[in-house]
């Protein structure tokens, strides 16, 4: 197809930026890249076909210096900026740059990204429309007595930032008497983290269920949604494991839940990919917000449908029609992704770094990395490293296409959580269906990594001097005293 603009500039790193950039080549487009030395060599950097280094404090700085990025956009000649998620993606501010500038943004308009970045306005707009939203008080409504209005929501409550995502500020106060002070600890992560401190509270549902749908918009008030993907296998408000469709719902829950979100997105008028969660328990759903960029966990909804929703953003970024109305859309199979991590969840799941000595991804899966054996994971960026998706004609067929494709991932030179993977979706629960946000936490025993054995650890020594060049050096070497002493023997 024909696209208004000749090069896409990906405004990130990592595996998000290497994804995008196969589509964007795959488009027949200039495929432009940002990057930060820290990284060294990466599969982004070498999809590019320029790529221009940024500078910062820290590296994280550097890919949130809007004005570097546009001025490394204009040097390459960027005619469009795709910015994955994380850093800039919901940044209105940059986005009203990038098109002051002239170049294509691929992305949702800046206005409804400041509507449905601010939760709170978020929340207004989607219950003057008639979706559900959980009982609630809100402090920009009289900030006076906010605190009185939130106990009048009752407890368990739960207590977020205006301007939060991610899970950062969020409090949980099933205790009345500590309302003052998980208010204070709140303004102050709200502040720290997104320079705004306004607070809302609403009803916490216990141990619920986290049901996302993915939408496209054109931008023109028509909008189609390409169905949910269940999200409850969550740690500290962190997504671990993805999967569509969710083993919750009916297919008529299933078609109030994607019409909600399909409905939402029209009232904005949504341009482009975007994604409406919803908490849901006991038969009943309500809005949490949205997600006004491509999500990490996109790749199930792209198996389960077969629509590249790189490839739609590109589309309807311009002026193309979406791809198809509701009926054109279908689902086939169940697909599963699971998020690989740099860390020991046998410690805490404290963030590791290190060399990447050996990554063999396994065949027969999707593997969405943004590291090269022979790299280094650092400490300066996100410890997820990589993503493995599986798609099977039922769920129990993804969940055993899942292990088998952990199970022959081979990454050496560092912690991961590949084997908690494993442990998590062998649990009885998990293998059910029965999941809800707080399942993690209620089963601490699956970090706990199970011993090694005498012959494992052999075997796995053996293995490490066969295919690591340092660790059979090492092994050979002949200490210095044995060395002077020649051949002689007695």
């Amino acid at each position: 197809m024909r696209f208004g603009f000749d090069s896409v500039l990906v405004a990130n790193r990592g595996e998000i930026a290497a994804r995008i950039l196969r589509t964007v080549k795959a488009a027949g487009l200039r495929a432009l890249l940002v990057a930060h030395e820290v990284d060294g060599e990466t599969p982004a950097m070498l999809l590019a076909d320029d790529v221009r280094m940024l500078s910062g404090e820290t590296p994280v700085a550097a890919f949130l210096d809007g004005a570097q990025i546009l001025e490394a956009a204009a040097s390459m000649g960027a005619g469009a900026v795709h910015p994955g998620y994380g850093f800039l993606s919901e940044n209105a501010a940059f986005a009203r740059a990038v098109e002051a500038a002239g170049i294509v943004w691929i992305g949702p308009a800046p206005e409804t990204i400041d509507l449905m970045g601010d939760k709170v306005s978020a929340r207004r707009f989607v219950a003057d429309r008639g979706f559900p939203v959980a009982p609630s008080a809100i402090e920009d409504d009289d900030p006076a007595n906010f605190a009185a209005n939130a106990r009048l929501v009752g407890t368990p409550l739960l207590i977020k930032p205006s301007a939060g995502g991610g899970g950062k500020g969020m409090r949980i106060v099933r205790d009345l008497t500590l309302l003052e002070e998980e208010i204070a600890t709140a303004r102050s992560e709200g502040e720290r983290y997104f320079g705004d401190g306004r607070l809302f509270v609403e009803r916490y549902i216990e141990n619920p269920r986290h049901i996302e749908v993915q939408v496209l918009g054109d931008g023109q008030g028509n909008a189609i949604h390409l169905f949910e993907r269940e999200c409850s296998l969550q740690r500290r408000f962190q997504k671990i494991v993805e999967e569509a469709p969710s083993p919750a719902l009916s297919e008529a829950e299933r078609n109030d839940i994607c019409e909600a979100a399909a409905g939402i997105a029209r009232a904005c008028a949504y341009r482009g990919a975007g994604t409406v969660e919803f908490i849901y328990g006991t038969g009943s759903f309500y809005f949490l917000e949205m997600n006004t960029r491509l999500q990490v966990e996109h790749p199930v909804t792209e198996a389960i449908t077969g629509v590249d929703l790189v490839a739609q953003q590109l589309a309807i970024a311009s002026g193309s029609p979406l791809p198809a109305g509701q009926d054109g859309i279908v689902r086939a199979g169940h697909a599963i992704e699971a998020r690989i991590y740099a860390e020991d969840p046998a410690s805490g799941f404290a963030p590791t770094t290190g060399p990447v000595l050996r990554l063999v991804p396994p065949a027969g899966a999707r593997f969405d990395a943004g590291l090269l054996e022979g790299g280094r994971v650092h400490a300066s960026f996100d410890p997820m490293i990589a993503k493995l998706i599986v798609h099977a004609a039922d769920r129990e067929a993804a969940l055993a296409a899942m292990d088998d494709a952990l199970s022959r991932l081979t990454l050496l030179g560092l912690t991961t959580n590949i084997g908690y993977l494993r442990r998590l979706l062998a649990d009885a629960d998990v293998a059910a269906g029965r999941m809800h946000t707080g399942l993690i936490a209620e089963k601490p025993e699956i970090a706990a990594a199970p011993p090694l054995g005498d012959e494992t650890r052999d075997a796995l020594t053996a293995l490490a001097a066969l295919v690591v060049p340092d660790v059979a050096r090492r092994l050979d070497a002949v200490p210095a005293l044995h060395a002077m002493m020649g051949r002689w023997q007695n």
